[in-house]
């Protein structure tokens, strides 16, 4: 059954919880993001973005006149000023990447735009339009990296070289920034770009597909903006030939070698696993390789199947969805185990400490889990959707929304962070910005288009995912329906929907969290019935009718499979969609010495974190003491221990009072 998100101007988000986050994104996160694009944030990392933009509308004016001279680098994969020398004034500089940056912020600019006008906002996300529309070159192509260091190699090294990635957030850019402002001059830009590049890849054409997916979803939504058949057939293109023969990317590389007199390297099975290349997307049954370029592959999977009825490439999606949602995915929701690559592991291997589960890898779980209910509306989906959001991507940002982690690790020692080259990648407190800064604009953009997440909408049936208060409008059957929904889920478990204007018949389905272990779902007049997860109430809806939910947000005590065999013996908390963990700043230090029993008494207390107010855990426990022995090793004798009480905050809000050891998982 195909159903949609609502338009995000149709949803009004009300709960306290949410508010607050969309708020913080809105007036810190989008403003402290506009400095970062202008290298305007005292001792963060520049980002280079709007200075790209406008030195490749210069050599574009130049190349015009024929006097432009590139400048003097060598096309590496990220090009940075060395230490005391000053940028070149013609010079690129940052990741290959580095323009996909600008194009999120203005993706969030534009959800928040839907949510309340801003004139300020829009004009400053007009400046960065009017940037790269500056940029974009007479055949349409699009990309400062090539336009300042050199277009005759253009789409030469799409395997890692991000052009078809930055398309694709052009795009995305493009879609919201019509939807919210109803100009199309980033859209014509995104076509103008997307027509140049078919006229170089397609049936017929050369070969060649995204090192780094996204162009698939993106073209997929513009196609779904404009109706233009061809831009889903250039997404169908690109998954077609991933990781068919001849490889696309072996036959990239080897062209270079050629060139260099070196002999062609082998294509072997496992050789373009990173890319999700080593095989057609249609045999696919493991995630593996880079999670978010697997994510985002599989989020236009989905979309493709959906939309064209590919029976095999949904059951690919399947079998990729159960491989990282059971066997792959931490209990926060987030995924990629290993820092090798940002990459999936091995199943089962899901270490806490060198956990890597970038925020961005989240969020693209996060894209999987709703294209995946657009598809088939399953409980399973929205739980996990909700996971991911509730955790690893809202721990990805600060509480006052101006430092981010890239990272999101379950267990911190910060002095084994500073010492540990193993542990390298981990921070035990959130960075200002990033040379490589993906992730704060893609939290930006995801908590800004939060309502397409929270229902979606069939010809007859509205669906409701996630409990998030809000008041929504939407039609039934081609009859208009307002629906008010009351929910706070920080507080407690009660939920009521109303029906606040309209008449239409058709069907009211509610999701059944998997974590709720007692619920409840009536409505006067009407029987609930079960379906896929979800309870679904038929029937004539009219104003004052009302559906009441009551969800157990009792604490629950988890434990991982027995496969994964960095948590044995450890439990961790949850409550609700929230998963919990212990700081040391209210705990003190060597949390491993500490033991809580699966049968202890949780209390429930608010507390105020970081400005935030919280739903805190109380529990008893027991910390081993130190015997005072002198040896490494001694004879075994009782641990002499002292009872304790644990406090436990929700994992998202980690980090937000000064550096110190966290876990998640804790000893039984």
């Amino acid at each position: 059954m195909m159903n949609h998100p609502l338009p995000l101007n149709r949803v009004r988000v009300l709960d306290p919880f949410w508010t607050r986050e969309m708020d913080l994104v809105r007036q810190a996160v989008i403003p402290y993001q506009w400095e970062a694009l202008n290298d305007r944030v005292p001792g963060a990392a520049p980002s280079y973005w709007m200075r790209n933009m406008r030195t490749a509308a210069r050599a574009i004016a130049a190349k015009k006149l024929g006097k432009y001279v590139p400048p003097r680098q060598n096309m590496n994969i990220v090009i940075e000023p060395a230490s005391g020398e000053q940028p070149q004034e013609n010079g690129f500089y940052g990741w290959v990447f580095q323009d996909s940056d600008g194009y999120k912020w203005i993706e969030a600019v534009a959800y928040q735009l839907m949510r309340q006008p801003d004139e300020t906002l829009q004009a400053q996300a007009q400046q960065a339009v009017d940037a790269i529309c500056a940029a974009q070159e007479e055949d349409g192509y699009l990309d400062t990296y090539y336009t300042i260091l050199g277009r005759e190699k253009a789409f030469t090294y799409l395997k890692d070289h991000h052009e078809l990635y930055c398309f694709g957030h052009l795009t995305e850019a493009a879609v919201a920034w019509h939807q919210a402002t109803g100009k199309s001059d980033l859209l014509d830009a995104a076509r103008r770009f997307g027509q140049c590049i078919m006229n170089r890849f397609g049936p017929g054409k050369e070969r060649g597909c995204p090192g780094h997916e996204i162009a698939e979803m993106a073209l997929i939504r513009l196609y779904e903006e404009t109706g233009e058949q061809a831009w889903l057939d250039l997404a169908r293109f690109f998954l077609d030939v991933r990781g068919t023969d001849p490889n696309t990317f072996a036959l990239e590389e080897n062209r270079r070698r050629q060139a260099q007199g070196q002999p062609p390297l082998p294509v072997t099975s496992d050789r373009y696993m990173y890319y999700q290349a080593h095989k057609p997307v249609r045999q696919m049954d493991e995630a593996v390789g880079h999670a978010v370029r697997q994510m985002y592959l599989c989020s236009g999977m989905a979309d493709a199947a959906r939309l064209t009825g590919d029976d095999e490439m949904w059951q690919a999606c399947r079998r990729l969805w159960q491989s990282t949602v059971r066997e792959k995915m931490y209990v926060t929701g987030g995924v990629g185990g290993t820092h090798d690559g940002e990459a999936f592991s091995r199943p089962y291997d899901l270490p806490s400490d060198t956990a890597y589960s970038e925020t961005c890898a989240a969020i693209g779980l996060a894209f999987f889990a709703r294209r995946m209910l657009q598809a088939d509306p399953q409980s399973e989906y929205a739980d996990v959707l909700e996971q991911a959001l509730y955790n690893t991507v809202l721990a990805g940002m600060a509480l006052d929304g101006r430092s981010f982690f890239y990272v999101n690790p379950l267990e911190v020692d910060p002095a084994a962070c500073e010492t540990d080259s193993r542990l390298r990648h981990v921070k035990p407190v959130r960075q200002k910005w990033f040379s490589c800064s993906c992730c704060p604009p893609n939290i930006a953009r995801i908590v800004s288009s939060l309502p397409a997440y929270m229902m979606t909408r069939a010809e007859d049936t509205l669906y409701i995912h996630l409990y998030i208060g809000c008041e929504a409008e939407t039609q039934l059957n081609g009859q208009p329906l307002t629906i008010r929904l009351d929910a706070d889920l920080m507080r407690d478990g009660s939920v009521k929907a109303t029906v606040l204007a309209g008449r239409a018949a058709g069907r009211l389905a509610f999701r059944k969290p998997g974590w709720s272990r007692v619920s409840r779902c009536t409505c006067e007049g009407k029987a609930a019935s079960e379906e896929n997860g979800y309870w679904v109430l038929s029937g004539l809806w009219q104003p004052g009718d009302t559906v009441t939910l009551s969800l157990d947000l009792s604490v629950r005590v988890l434990s991982a499979s027995p496969l994964v065999r960095e948590t044995a013996g450890q439990i961790c908390f949850a409550r609700g969609p929230f998963v919990y963990c212990a700081e040391e700043c209210d705990n003190g230090g060597q949390l491993h010495l500490l033991r809580v029993s699966p049968q202890a008494e949780a209390r429930v207390e608010s507390r105020s974190v970081g400005g935030c107010p919280v739903p805190a855990l109380r529990i008893p426990a027991r910390r081993i003491l130190p015997s005072g022995q002198s040896a490494l090793y001694a004879p075994w004798q009782p641990p002499r221990q002292e009872d304790t009480v644990l406090t436990l905050i929700p994992y998202f809000a980690w980090s937000n009072r000064g550096k110190g050891e966290m876990r998640v998982w804790l000893a039984e």
